[in-house]
C-alpha cells in the first residue's frame, strides 16, 4: 500500500508541476480560512460485512491556500472505535467549483491495521465550498482485510 501510494503522489506532483509549465495558474492566492468539520457518513464497498456507516466526530480544516489546506480531528469509525487523523489536502485541479486531489495522511484506531497504531494513508480526494459551508468527499480503497474501504462525506463550516 505505501508503495502505491508514493507512486500515486509522486504521478499526482509530477501532472501537477507539467500543468504549471504549461500556462501561469489563475490568481491561486494565499487565503486564510479555518474550517470546523464533522465526522463521516460512509458508504462502504462491502455491504455484506457489519460496518458502522455513520462516522461521528470533530475536526479542523485550515486552508492556507487554494490548492492546499491541513486537517486534524477525531471520530468514530467503521470498526465501532474512535480514530485521529493529521493530513494535508492537496488539490491543484478544480472541474465546476469542484476542488480535486488527494489528502495524504495518517490515521489510527483502526484494530487490524498496525493493532490501531497510526499509519499513513494516501486518499484520492473532492472539495466543494460555498461562503460558510462545504464538504469533503473521499475514496478510501480496501485494503485486505485490514481497511474496509467506501466513499465518505465530511460536512463543514467556515469560522472565519
Amino acid at each position: 500500500m505505501i508503495k502505491t501510494s508514493a507512486l500515486a503522489l509522486a504521478l499526482l506532483l509530477c501532472a501537477q508541476a507539467q500543468a504549471q509549465e504549461q500556462a501561469p495558474a489563475p490568481d491561486s492566492g494565499k487565503r486564510s480560512e479555518l474550517w470546523l468539520s464533522t465526522g463521516f457518513a460512509t458508504y462502504h464497498f462491502q455491504s455484506d460485512k457489519d460496518l458502522n456507516g455513520r462516522n461521528p466526530g470533530v475536526g479542523i480544516e485550515y486552508r492556507f491556500s487554494d490548492e492546499a489546506s491541513v486537517t486534524a480531528g477525531r471520530f468514530y469509525n467503521s470498526d465501532r472505535e474512535h480514530s485521529k487523523y493529521v493530513g494535508l489536502y492537496y488539490q491543484p485541479w478544480t472541474y465546476k467549483g469542484v476542488k480535486l486531489g488527494a489528502v495524504i495522511g495518517a490515521f489510527d484506531g483502526y484494530p487490524e491495521m498496525r493493532d490501531g497504531g497510526w499509519f499513513p494513508a494516501l486518499i484520492p480526494a473532492a472539495t466543494y465550498e460555498y461562503k460558510r459551508v462545504g464538504v469533503n468527499l473521499a475514496v478510501i480503497p480496501t485494503y485486505k482485510n485490514r481497511l474496509h474501504g467506501g466513499i465518505s462525506l465530511q460536512l463543514k463550516f467556515k469560522l472565519f
